[in-house]
């Protein structure tokens, strides 16, 4: 019952986020990986080297770099664990903590210039350097922000299905 639970938790929240924290490759599920044999043919295929494999699970670490959403790790693979198309976003999108320099009056915009769908941007403050906004819409969850803080304010959460009522 429990992994029923877990699974159907995960499904409603979109929540692609392991249990160890770590996040599963782009379009990969909980129920998806299972099909997973460990082989190692994803890692090898990801050009940016942000996939490796925990207890022989794919698994992102986006400390390492962005994902650019290629398609090779999915083209790779010989199991049915990626979708037939290639992912173009993750489940997820980026936070900004409390701890982020800019919001602490010290100026840093690394993140927004390395954000490929510019879903980070500054606005201005009177009396001190810009502060980060983040509009979670085009944000695809690549991770690019994350290797480049230098604070590592950023982490990411999984994007929530909002139900709107007539």
């Amino acid at each position: 019952m429990g992994q029923v639970a877990s699974t159907r938790r995960a499904f409603l929240t979109g929540s692609v986020l392991r249990e160890n924290g770590g996040h599963y490759p782009p379009g990969v599920t909980d129920e998806s990986v299972r099909n997973c044999s460990g082989c190692g043919d994803c890692v090898d295929a990801c050009p940016t080297k942000i996939i490796s494999l925990r207890d022989r699970i794919p698994t992102i670490d986006f400390q390492v770099g962005e994902c650019t959403f290629c398609g090779e790790c999915s083209a790779r693979c010989p199991e049915r664990v990626f979708p037939p198309e290639p992912a173009t976003s993750f489940a997820h999108h980026a936070v900004i903590a409390d701890n982020c320099l800019a919001l602490n009056f010290v100026d840093c915009q690394a993140c927004r210039d390395v954000c490929p769908t510019t879903a980070i941007r500054f606005k201005p403050r009177l009396g001190g350097p810009f502060v980060p906004v983040l509009d979670t819409d085009p944000c695809t969850g690549c991770g690019a922000c994350i290797s480049v803080c230098p604070t590592q304010s950023i982490t990411m959460t999984a994007n929530t299905m909002e139900v709107a009522h007539a």
